[in-house]
This record gives C-alpha cells, structure tokens and sequence, in this order.
C-alpha cells in the first residue's frame, strides 16, 4: 500500500515553478530518502504534502487522501519535524506532551519522558532558555512520542550533535520496524546513505534520480588514482569506459574541477592519473595487471560522485587546473560502463 502518493506535482510562485512533475510513491514501512541542495524544493513538496501549500497541478496524497482538501485529517497521524523548526517560548517538553496527550486521547507522558532521556533533554526546561539543537531536540520528541504511522522530518539532523544523530537513526529504525513510514528529507548524503531504503534526488524542482539505494549504487562510478613511475608518462590511450578527470603533462581537453584534485597529495600531482569507471570493471582490472604503475588506489562505488554529478551546477564549476602540473581533461569521447 502507498502511504504518500504524489502525481505530476507542480507549484509555481508567479513565472518561477518551486517544483515541476513531481511524482513520488512511497509504501507503508520504508524509509524514504528525499535528496537535494538547499533551495532543490524539497520543503515544497513536504508543505504540500502537509497541507500547508495548495499545488498549482497535479495531486498529492496521503494514506489515500488527498492532501489539500483532507489535510486536517491526515495530520492526526503524520509527526512532522519542519526545516526551521518554531516553537512557543513558553513551552517545555512536558506542557508540549500535555497538549498532545489531549489532542490524540491517551496519554504520552510515559514514551515522552523515555524519548527524553535518549535526547537527553530537560523536559521542564523552556524553549526561550534552549539552544537550537535543544529546540530541534524538543520538536523531535514531540513528533516521535506519538508514534505517528507517518513521519515526515524536514532536515532533522540540524543542529544536532553526532551522539544525537545516531540517537535519532536508531528510533527511525525501530519506527520503521514496526511498519510506520519515515520520509527523510535532507541535504546530507551520508546521512540518507546510511538509513534509506529508496532515495530520489530532486534538482530545480525537478527530480533527476528515483531508484532504490542498491540499484543508485550499482550505477555510480569508481575513482581510480594511478601512481605513475618518476619517468613514466600517461598511456597514450585508455580503455573504453574510462573518464579520465586529471593526467599530468597534457594539454587540451576538459577541465576537471578543483574538487576532483583534493584527494591527490600536491607534491603527486605530475605523477598522478585520477580516473572514473562506471559500472563492471572486471576488463578494466585485467588492463591494469598488463601495466607497470608505481601504484593503483580502487575505491569502492560512490553515491557521493553521482550525487556532485546530479547537481553540479557547470557554470559555477571552478575548472582551472594548477598552474605546473598539467591540465585535468575529460576524455568523455571513450563512453559506456566497462563490463
């Protein structure tokens, strides 16, 4: 069953589009990673999906109802932790669990105050006296005591410390064990990485990546940095499937952005060939037994590359090489995923 469905979902704040063809299904237990830079539009959808913003196309459900003209009655069963959280000075954790426990008809004291210890928060503590993480802290508790079948977290992490971060992973998995759903909204990736099921990753409104976490991975390239020999120059060719992103003593070609360098130590650079494979690299293995490098590092499949790719933005790339040592090229020609 689909507990969040959206379809061609669109908002538009005059000639700008917020969002555009949003379409998302989301199943009962699974931990949904919702994936972009500040500014992509994921508080948008989850404003929509809340029923605090009215789409202008396309529909968006929750447990089947449509979000805009039943919103009141689906927020009985969805916590919802916003991106800037805002609370009543007045209130502490325990007036907070009292208004809660009167809304939803039984009492939440007893998980409230077991949350509080794990968050290790003050429960009679006002917000005026918190500090952010505090605050969030306080907004968390608040949205989990009530064991919600939905859970929609905007940017939960912020402010919080890493102990409070594990804390955090731990109560959504056991949330998600017992069948309740979790959206999980951020911008963070090794955070999505390491609870989510299944990721989108929206861009300008627009979602750019929507699969499952095995199969993004399956699909997201190598980083291979090759050590060469003092004397010894790059192959004048290299396999198919082969991005080469730096190579010492070259000319032309595409330049590769700063950030693709900080993994190679600067005094290496005029010896040191940074590549990317995508997909099977069995042939491309056999191809660096036949050949005499000084060195050759493998990483594993990294969503990190594919998430810069998905939103680097090329105008804003800085793609000057350093002066000296050679010239970052982009051998997009030789294309295709080594098998």
């Amino acid at each position: 069953m689909s507990v969040i469905e959206t379809s061609g979902l669109t908002m538009s704040y005059g000639a700008r589009r917020g969002i555009q063809d949003v379409s998302l299904q989301i199943e009962a237990g699974e931990i949904f990673g919702f994936l972009g830079p500040n500014g992509a539009g994921k508080s948008t959808t989850i404003r929509i999906l809340m029923g605090l913003l009215r789409a202008s196309a396309g529909r968006a459900c929750i447990f089947g109802m449509d979000c805009w003209t039943s919103g009141a009655l689906i927020r009985r069963d969805v916590g919802y932790v916003a991106g800037d959280v805002r609370l009543y000075p007045w209130l502490t954790l325990n007036r907070g669990l009292k208004i809660l426990s009167q809304i939803h008809g039984r009492s939440l004291q007893s998980e409230g105050r077991q949350l509080a210890e794990r968050f290790r928060l003050e429960p009679d503590l006002s917000v005026r006296k918190m500090s952010r993480g505090n605050r969030q802290k306080v907004a968390l508790v608040l949205a989990l005591a009530t064991r919600p079948w939905l859970l929609i977290l905007d940017e939960p992490t912020s402010g919080l410390d890493p102990l409070i971060q594990d804390t955090l992973m731990v109560c959504l998995r056991d949330l998600a064990a017992e069948g309740r759903t979790i959206l999980f909204s951020s911008h963070t990736l090794s955070e999505v990485e390491s609870l989510c099921d299944r990721i989108a990753m929206i861009r300008g409104g627009r979602i750019v990546e929507y699969d499952s976490l095995t199969s993004l991975k399956a699909r997201a390239p190598r980083r291979i940095q090759i050590l060469l020999s003092p004397d010894q120059v790059p192959p004048a060719e290299w396999p198919d499937g082969v991005r080469v992103l730096w190579q010492p003593q070259q000319s032309g070609g595409q330049p590769s952005t700063q950030r693709d360098l900080l993994s190679i130590p600067p005094g290496l650079l005029s010896q040191t060939c940074l590549l990317e494979v995508t997909g099977q690299s069995s042939e491309f293995l056999k191809w660096i037994a036949g050949q005499e490098f000084a060195d050759v590092t493998i990483g594993a499949p990294s969503l990190d590359i594919l998430f810069r790719g998905c939103y680097a933005d090329d105008e804003d790339e800085n793609r000057e090489a350093p002066a000296g040592d050679g010239t970052a090229i982009d051998t997009s020609a030789q294309s295709g995923a080594v098998t």
